[in-house]
């Protein structure tokens, strides 16, 4: 199934960031530095925006949680954390802290960064992590806020597009509109 840029605005509406309003939204650059940046408690500049290596590891971790079945995966997370990270910094702040995070993780492990690692390793540094059982938490353990930030995100932002939520059987997906003909229907066509 080919995830689409209307995936990720649909699931960016579902998330209630931004609208569908001119539907454009801002996709997450390959540049780092090139974000917006407001001064800090310290009084130093701060970047509120998702760089290079936090979005190349959001990249890796979306191919690790999603199901193989899935394509356009690069499109759809660079398209929706560009909308859900625009003008929110804590957010931001909070996915480069879990990224940092899993990387030590993964240096630990396999003397590598988790984006470096191959495709069954990072499946592994995830499940060694016991991420997939840690309860998601924005302050919490270091399992908690990689759940927290990366894999949850993810998850939520493929599963609130009609192309995820197809996967999953949800024939009317939050945010997709399914008018009286599949009210009437139901799910089994």
């Amino acid at each position: 199934m080919q995830l689409s840029r209307r995936d990720a605005m649909l699931a960016l509406s579902a998330a209630g960031v931004g609208s569908l309003a001119g539907c454009g939204a801002p996709v997450a650059s390959d540049g780092p530095g090139d974000g917006t940046t407001t001064d800090d408690e310290d009084g130093g500049a701060r970047d509120d925006t998702v760089g290079d290596h936090e979005l190349s590891t959001l990249i890796a971790v979306a191919r690790a949680v999603y199901p193989s079945a899935v394509d356009g995966v690069d499109e759809f997370v660079r398209t929706y954390t560009g909308g859900r990270v625009d003008g929110d910094g804590a957010y931001a702040r909070g996915v480069a802290d879990a990224v940092e995070t899993l990387d030590e993780y993964t240096g630990n492990l396999y003397d590598a960064q988790y984006v470096d690692l191959e495709p069954a390793d990072r499946v592994e540094a995830l499940d060694v992590m016991s991420v997939d059982v840690a309860e998601p938490e924005p302050d919490g353990t270091d399992p908690q806020r990689v759940r927290h930030y990366l894999v949850n995100e993810l998850l939520y932002a493929l599963y609130a597009s009609p192309t995820g939520a197809s996967l999953a059987g949800l024939e009317n997906p939050p945010g997709h509109p399914g008018g009286t003909e599949s009210y009437r229907e139901g799910p089994n066509r």
